[in-house]
């Protein structure tokens, strides 16, 4: 999948999804998800860059995130 477009390149699994760091670095930078004690949350009052899948970041939405390399994965709590 390293030829897709990032916000195209998401793998699910079992207990949540991956992204790319890159993706994930951009939400960061955009404040779209924000740091909350050891989790990540979805800022609703920022916009998320398009993906293909609309329902991965519903609003108030809480994540544990773990980096995997060149891919980041996150578990939605």
């Amino acid at each position: 999948m390293e030829d897709q477009e990032p916000f195209a390149d998401v793998t699910l699994s079992e207990d949540g999804f991956s992204l790319p760091d890159l993706k994930w670095r951009e939400l960061l930078f955009i404040g779209a998800l924000r740091a909350d004690g050891a989790a990540f949350v979805v800022d609703g009052a920022r916009p998320l860059p398009p993906f293909q899948r609309p329902d991965l970041f519903p609003a108030g939405a809480r994540f544990t995130v773990t980096r995997d390399g060149k891919r980041v994965h996150l578990k939605r709590l």
